[in-house]
């Protein structure tokens, strides 16, 4: 465990070696604090690069855990533990705010700030799961319910402070009572009376059974151009004997519906990005056609495969309508297109891709193939000089935090201290990893061949500070 969070500690945060020890020291106590809290408890240390890492936990011996797997070696997110985040940048201590877990679940966090010189070098982080993740993240119908009875008669105006209708049904099916919220709302329905004193079943918005008196019903209905939620709740209050709770929820619905027309208007974008990318492309190879130099025909080919290798994520994009793309589906693509474009059908190189399927945003996307098919096409032309066989592999390995690709030949290999200052694939992927991915290219070349290979972050976001 203390090898670990040395490990994790280096890579990824500017702790200093003393920092490091403390961090270590406070990790061998978490296990006897997670037994007699009942809870889990973690530690978590800030990243060079925002938000905060995982270096350590412990889970209740007898106790329910929240986590069915470790997440030592995860980030996590500012949006998702926003206590994690206070008390990093505020040094104080945050308590009972609700965190959303590396395995999507909710919990209740309570953080405190592990100082080292003044300096905030880490947080210990105590959480406890919600049992019913409904009841905390329902809207405040629930909250409404409970306290019904305290506000009739003894506390009306609390009933014109809430944001939903409410009525108030008596035993013989009259509305007794009615906030201006409710009033408000049935006059925008075109109910022309004022629906206090009517027969709730003349007014009821939902089909009415005399046995819903009995049990809690929720049902949403359309009405017009309104959209409603409306919760029935069985109550005994003197002569009370039902209240109806509404919430207009169009404003949900609307902008349920705009998300759904701005993915088509994404999948279009993407799909005239691509259609635009290969029009270019086109373009390219009618230039190359009408030449007749050999070097101006490979570096017009270069760059034609270089655009395709872009217009490959937009083309997924557009089938999806999301950030999101399967990285396998794209480097498959990428694959093909050199094939096509540098292997002639007297040569004899198989190119091989394996590893694992993962998701990945567009940028990191776009940058992954561009890098791929530069490799690919330095790999094609170089790596089997005087040779009509061969083999490349392209292997895709996801990690938890960070992935990487692999290209592995079997050709007959090069300094790669000496061409990688001159050669502008590999500067370009030297670049684009470095700038784009935030990983690091490696090169390892002999005589038996050639395994080039950069990491990935699986994800990049926008670091946001807290204010």
């Amino acid at each position: 465990m203390l090898k670990e969070i040395k490990q994790l500690c280096l890579e990824y945060t500017d702790l200093s070696e003393d920092e490091i020890q403390v961090i270590q020291m406070m990790a061998q106590t978490l296990q006897p604090l997670a037994n007699l809290e009942a809870a889990d408890i973690f530690v978590d240390c800030p990243c060079r690069e925002g938000d905060a890492i995982v270096v350590a936990e412990a889970k209740p011996e007898e106790g329910l855990s929240s986590y069915k797997n470790s997440v030592v070696g995860m980030f996590a997110k500012e949006e998702d533990e926003p206590a994690v985040a206070r008390t990093i940048k505020l040094g104080i201590a945050t308590k009972y705010m609700k965190a959303r877990t590396q395995e999507d679940n909710y919990t209740i966090q309570s953080v405190e700030p592990i100082k080292y010189n003044s300096r905030v070098i880490g947080v210990l982080i105590r959480e406890r799961r919600i049992t019913d993740e409904a009841e905390a993240v329902e809207d405040r119908y629930e909250a409404v319910e409970t306290p019904l009875n305290h506000m009739i008669n003894d506390s009306e105006w609390l009933t014109e402070s809430i944001d939903e209708g409410l009525l108030l049904v008596d035993g013989n099916g009259y509305v007794t009572f009615r906030n201006m919220y409710a009033k408000e709302l049935f006059q925008d329905l075109g109910y022309v009376e004022d629906i206090l004193g009517q027969k709730y079943k003349n007014i009821c918005l939902t089909q009415y059974d005399k046995k819903s008196d009995l049990t809690e019903v929720l049902s949403e209905v359309r009405i017009s151009k309104h959209y409603l939620r409306i919760r029935q709740i069985p109550m005994k209050k003197g002569d009370i004997r039902l209240a109806v709770i509404i919430r207009d929820i169009t404003w949900n619905r609307e902008q349920e519906k705009s998300l759904i027309l701005k993915s088509v208007a994404i999948k279009e974008l993407h799909h005239r990005v691509k259609n635009n990318l290969q029009i270019i492309a086109s373009l390219l190879r009618l230039q190359a056609r009408r030449t007749d130099n050999e070097e101006t025909k490979r570096l017009l080919s270069e760059s034609i495969n270089r655009i395709l290798s872009i217009a490959v994520t937009h083309q997924l994009l557009s089938q999806s309508g999301m950030d999101e793309v399967n990285l396998k589906e794209v480097l498959h693509t990428v694959r093909n297109n050199a094939v096509q474009s540098f292997l002639g059908p007297s040569r004899k190189i198989n190119l091989e891709l394996t590893g694992d399927e993962m998701t990945v945003n567009s940028d990191i996307a776009t940058s992954v193939a561009l890098s791929v098919n530069e490799l690919l096409q330095n790999s094609i032309k170089y790596a089997f000089a005087g040779r009509e066989e061969g083999n490349i592999r392209i292997q895709i390995i996801r990690g938890k935090i960070y992935s990487a690709i692999e290209i592995v030949d079997d050709g007959i290999g090069f300094d790669s201290k000496k061409i990688r200052s001159d050669s502008m694939g590999l500067n370009i992927v030297d670049s684009m990893v470095r700038d784009k991915l935030h990983g690091k290219l490696k090169i390892r070349s002999d005589r038996d061949g050639t395994r080039v290979s950069f990491d990935f972050m699986n994800k990049t976001t926008d670091m946001v500070g807290l204010d």
